[in-house]
């Protein structure tokens, strides 16, 4: 018995030892504020998740080279939503009770921010959407209230539509317009009527409004009854998909008008599904351009560049702007309290967005320009920024 005290000894010092590191291990984890970011990493708008992504991992990689937020690192906690928006509320569900975050980031299809703002509010944390501009991602489309725990970096349709419509008015001097809507998307029937609106209240003339379903590959009965009524501008809110199709077979019909859209427009495959030539004389409202220059835009534009190799686009710069929004929230809360982060984040103020100052509105919406970009030769050519 005497011989085995010794053993009995090492083994116990070995599991306290064990205990000792296993403990370290956790507090070690828990200097650690867990952060989630969830994009339409694949489907059928992965072109804009992945894209966000980028700038959103960007951001918080430049985060804790600098120190984190409130003396910690982030851990950044990734889902994908799939462009879904069941996946959606699946994802922000998984992030917020399995992964425990305290705060989510991410989205950049409206109807799939619609679904994670539902989980996210019903939980209580804070959510920072990046590039979902329809109005019930911030506003709860049953009781018309504003939600508590969601904010967005991104303008709504309320603003990027009217500037559409004052630009087809301004810019083309359009007396009569058609539109395309797709009726599966909150994204196309919010923008669309947004602009109808507009457009009308300038003395404008809604002559021609067709509707298509996603997944639709011909759309050349809807064009043929647009091109009857003679319309000076064409106007398409839809995602970039459908939109180069649209495009391509309306200048097939001889449909030669200006065509205008909104920011789902913007991916390097639009190009590649229209056609270079068939895009030219169409433009589009954007979040960001490049060539809208300002210190922050340039420093965003310089770092993307070394760490990617290539040039941003307007959805990477909004994941960009989403992440440093939701922490700029979290220092002036000076607390990872979700009731404490979110009465920040609704007092934002003079944020140094890509695009410039910005505010969040009373509907904690981004108060911020709207770019209109021109398609020439498959080139995006920056037109100008309209500021509110």
């Amino acid at each position: 018995m005497t011989k085995r005290l010794p053993r009995f000894g090492c083994l116990v010092l070995v599991l306290i030892c064990m205990a000792a590191m296993i403990s370290g291990c956790g507090e070690s984890a828990s200097k650690d504020i867990k952060i989630g970011m969830i994009y339409e990493l694949t489907g059928n708008t992965a072109t804009y998740g992945t894209s966000a992504a980028s700038g959103a991992k960007l951001a918080f990689k430049q985060i804790n080279a600098n120190g984190g937020v409130l003396g910690k690192q982030i851990q950044v906690i990734t889902a994908d939503n799939k462009g879904e928006p069941s996946e959606s509320a699946n994802a922000m569900t998984k992030v917020i009770t399995q992964d425990r975050v305290i705060a989510v980031t991410g989205f950049t299809v409206s109807s799939c921010g619609i679904a994670g703002s539902t989980v996210s509010e019903d939980n209580k944390i804070p959510f920072v959407a990046a590039a979902t501009v329809n109005p019930k991602v911030t506003v709860d489309e049953k009781t018309g209230k504003v939600k508590n725990y969601t904010f967005r970096a991104c303008f709504i349709d309320s603003f990027q539509g009217t500037v559409g419509a004052n630009f087809a008015l301004n810019n083309f001097k359009a007396k009569k317009a058609a539109i395309i809507i797709d009726n599966s998307s909150d994204y196309s029937k919010g923008l669309a009527r947004v602009f109808k609106d507009a457009f009308t209240q300038g003395n404008g003339q809604i002559v021609a409004e067709e509707a298509y379903l996603q997944k639709d590959q011909d759309f050349k009965s809807v064009l043929t009854k647009i091109k009857a009524q003679n319309p000076d501008l064409l106007y398409i809110p839809g995602y970039y998909e459908d939109v180069g199709k649209i495009v391509k077979q309306a200048r097939e019909l001889g449909i030669s008008i200006p065509v205008l859209g909104g920011d789902a427009w913007d991916s390097p495959r639009l190009v590649e599904i229209g056609g270079a030539s068939a895009l030219n004389n169409t433009y589009f409202t954007n979040f960001y351009s490049v060539e809208d220059k300002n210190p922050a835009s340039n420093a965003f534009v310089e770092a993307f560049k070394q760490e990617y190799g290539q040039m941003p686009d307007s959805m990477a710069a909004m994941g960009y702007d989403a992440v440093y929004l939701l922490i700029d929230g979290i220092r002036r809360a000076n607390s990872t309290e979700a009731a404490k982060i979110s009465e920040a984040l609704a007092a934002t103020k003079s944020f140094k967005s890509v695009s410039g100052d910005m505010d969040l509105s009373a509907t904690h919406d981004a108060i911020r320009g709207v770019v209109i970009i021109e398609m020439k030769d498959g080139k995006q050519v920056y037109k100008e920024t309209i500021r509110p």
